[in-house]
């Protein structure tokens, strides 16, 4: 990567949080529809979500990636989101500090909701198991 200024590191920063807010909304919305289809045992609906899903969580990880890097090279090895807000002047702190608030408030309901998902999938698998395979124990003496 060639070099490039503070500012247009600083640029890039914010750039990249206002896509992970937009992607992480965006995510949200397909773990709701992931739920409802997973609900209704709509499987090629589940696999076309999935495929949905796909492409915006790696590219939320590569602009994480991009983000720490960044970070850590204007900052130092241990520096954090936090610590990079804090250095920048108004009106750009208070703009970046809302979209890193809103960023993380999504992506914690994003992890609630794949672990709700998880947990239904999950439960309907062991049912089905149950169904084709009978349980250990049903014909075990008592």
């Amino acid at each position: 990567m060639s070099r490039m200024t503070r500012q247009q590191a600083n640029a890039l920063l914010a750039d990249g949080v206002q896509a992970d807010v937009r992607d992480s909304a965006e995510v949200l919305a397909l773990l709701e529809r992931q739920f409802e289809a997973a609900l209704r045992h709509r499987s090629s609906e589940l696999t076309g979500l999935a495929e949905l899903l796909a492409p915006l969580l790696d590219a939320m990880e590569a602009r994480r990636q991009q983000r720490v890097a960044l970070v850590r090279a204007l900052l130092g090895e241990n520096a954090t989101m936090a610590q990079f807000i804090a250095t920048l002047a108004e009106p750009a702190r208070g703009a970046l500090a809302a979209a890193w608030g809103d960023l993380e408030t999504t992506v914690l309901a994003c992890k609630t909701a794949s672990t709700r998902n998880g947990g239904l999938l999950a439960e309907q698998f062991t049912v089905m198991q149950r169904v084709l395979h009978g349980e250990d124990h049903t014909y075990a003496p008592r």
